[in-house]
């Protein structure tokens, strides 16, 4: 019993080291994000297939770069209803603003809701949730990033290894079009 009561508290201990470290990280930012590229190298079109994980970015019709994603812990059960579903939305949206001081590692907003959306929530009497983003790993936890597609671990967002994070940061100029589907 004595070797339980330490694994236990062993394993608080370390889970609030972990938040600790969670929390500074945070706080750190994500450092410098890159520059964007020149237009004529930038993509015009994202497009998510949320049952393959994939998000292509697209200029022009030809496809720039391909990668894996982690959706919402509700996987690709159905279009975002309302806060708190942990559901990726689908439809099309923009991408509207960036933040290169993200929680993690860089973030692109989605601009879900759109008028739809916030409509069918409030005839279901709920907020529609928001704050959509295609980000990279919680700041500090980059070292993750060959194992974070391996379940969907996200509050809804479109999550990628921080390194991809980079590149489609410095690829999808605001404005962007999205279209997320299952």
């Amino acid at each position: 019993m004595h070797a339980i009561k330490r694994f236990v508290v062993l394993g608080l201990i370390l889970v609030a080291l972990l938040l600790g470290y969670t929390k500074v990280m945070a706080r750190i930012g994500s450092g410098i994000a890159p520059d964007l590229e020149q237009p004529d190298r930038q993509a015009d079109l994202i497009t998510v297939d949320k049952r393959q994980r994939r998000m292509v970015l697209w200029r022009q019709g030809e496809s720039l770069a391909e990668y894996r994603i982690s959706l919402g812990g509700a996987g690709d059960e159905g279009h975002k209803q309302r806060e708190g579903d942990q559901r990726t939305p689908e439809g099309r949206y923009l991408i509207d603003w960036r933040n290169p001081k993200s929680m993690a590692h860089l973030s692109l907003h989605i601009s879900y809701p759109n008028e739809q959306d916030e409509a069918r929530a409030r005839a279901a009497g709920y907020a529609p949730g928001g704050n959509i983003m295609i980000h990279g790993l919680a700041n500090g936890w980059g070292w993750l990033g060959p194992l974070h597609h391996l379940w969907d671990w996200t509050d809804g967002c479109i999550a990628v290894r921080d390194d991809e994070m980079r590149q489609i940061w410095a690829l999808v100029p605001n404005g962007t079009p999205i279209e997320i589907r299952r």
